[in-house]
């Protein structure tokens, strides 16, 4: 009996390479969504401590030093707006990628589908082939009856 073989293991086998790299590149996305989260929760710590520095003056009051603090503040508060656009950015780039891979996914699923129903349909023709070798080969080897 002859092995089975998918005519569309070509495509099968694309549509599969086009849904790994469809995954590789959401978790790069991923990997850059955290990384600006990361950078987002350090910035927060930071301006946190500046202006807790700047609020609790001891002894003398420094303008300079309060002015120095406001324009730091200012300066962390255009890098937070930045940080913001770049997640907004990169978060909208994650959900395309992310519908990528569905559609590649499914892509996949629906060839894996028809090659299930392929292999069961060759599976029945292999067993009615094979039914029918054995019946002939019966049919054969039983004797003939002689009529008087």
């Amino acid at each position: 009996m002859k092995k089975f073989h998918f005519r569309l293991a070509t495509l099968m086998r694309v549509r599969e390479a086009t849904r790994d790299e469809c995954r590789a590149q959401l978790a790069e996305a991923l990997r850059v969504q955290a990384a600006l989260d990361d950078q987002a929760q350090e910035l927060e710590r930071t301006m946190r401590e500046a202006r807790e520095s700047h609020r609790t003056p001891r002894g003398e009051v420094n303008v300079d030093r309060l002015m120095d603090a406001e324009r730091y503040e200012i300066i962390l508060l255009v890098e937070r707006k930045k940080l913001e656009a770049q997640q907004e950015s990169v978060s909208k780039e994650v959900e395309k990628r992310r519908q990528a891979l569905v559609w590649a996914d499914q892509d996949v699923r629906v060839l894996e589908r028809l090659r299930e129903n392929e292999t069961v349909r060759w599976r029945q023709s292999a067993e009615r082939e094979a039914m029918q070798q054995l019946d002939e080969l019966a049919g054969r080897n039983r004797p003939q009856e002689v009529f008087p």
